[in-house]
């Protein structure tokens, strides 16, 4: 029933991508419950702990998901039953107690030395050029994959500054961004933007393609790292933005975040290593400043 509701309301209350990852969830349960239980539907009121703990040990050895996803799939199966709760369907959540699982997040985004790598590697295939020139332009504006390929030039807007700014809704808050246009990412506006059909300002090309081309380029280039268009908006917040000494007030803005503890838990290990430069370069000076006064 919600996701027949849901589909109705994709382009106005869901992105055509949120209806789809529930619709995956659906398929994900409806799995568990034949591989289980061999049955084709179940009723609410026979949910139990014991059937989310099942599940998430189904998700983890028969389909080899990684915590991160099953995280994600439980939360979404929690907002169906938490509705059923709303509708009297049952009287309580049977899923008190759960705790997700514990996730090894690794923070992964291009340093320094890998930006310009990339940004000057010269490509014989037009296609990987494009390719690069579509990640590069995420990494100088911290655009999230979607918002990337729905920019069109009424984003564009003259600031305050007299600047060029990027002013559009992020999809997955519904917040508000506001990105000033650095040098980099204006001239890939430049070069591409009469490309552009339908208005948009760079040319579409699937995420699913866009991370293939993103392994090839890596290995092409030299990075040792999992590039996907994801890692752009890292490097921006990391590379661009935090080892530039850009507060993580500002960042967190640019990024559209919710608020700013999302930004922090994000990036710890790049604000630690920001704190402990600012804290390097604070030693030097105060030893500066003490071998002056014992000379004076």
């Amino acid at each position: 029933e919600r996701l027949s509701k849901m589909e109705e309301l994709v382009g106005s209350e869901y992105t055509t991508r949120t209806f789809r990852k529930f619709k995956e969830v659906y398929k994900h349960v409806e799995d568990y419950l034949h591989d289980n239980y061999k049955l084709n539907d179940i009723s609410f009121r026979k949910l139990d702990f014991k059937f989310i703990q099942d599940f998430q040990e189904y998700l983890l050895i028969q389909k080899k998901h990684k915590p991160i996803t099953i995280n994600k799939i439980i939360q979404r199966v929690n907002q169906i039953v938490l509705l059923a709760v709303k509708y009297k369907y049952i009287p309580e959540h049977p899923f008190k107690g759960y705790k997700p699982l514990k996730e090894v997040k690794r923070l992964v985004f291009l340093i320094e030395e890998e930006v310009k790598k990339l940004e000057n590697f010269q490509f014989a295939q037009e296609r990987l050029e494009r390719v690069r020139d579509y990640y590069m332009f995420s990494v100088y504006t911290g655009l999230a994959y979607n918002e990337a390929f729905e920019l069109k030039e009424e984003h564009i807007i003259k600031g305050f500054d007299n600047q060029l700014w990027i002013k559009m809704i992020r999809q997955k808050t519904q917040r508000e961004i506001n990105v000033p246009l650095l040098p980099q990412a204006l001239r890939i506006i430049q070069k591409y933007h009469q490309a552009g059909d339908q208005g948009y300002i760079l040319p579409t090309i699937s995420n699913q393609k866009m991370n293939s081309y993103l392994k090839e380029i890596a290995e092409i280039v030299g990075i040792k790292k999992k590039l996907t268009h994801h890692t752009a908006r890292k490097t921006f917040a990391s590379t661009i933005l935090l080892y530039n000494d850009v507060p993580i007030e500002i960042v967190s803005k640019l990024l559209g975040h919710a608020n700013i503890s999302i930004t922090q838990k994000s990036y710890a290990e790049v604000v630690n290593k920001s704190i402990s430069n600012h804290m390097l370069q604070l030693s030097k000076q105060l030893e500066d400043k003490q071998e002056q006064e014992a000379l004076s």
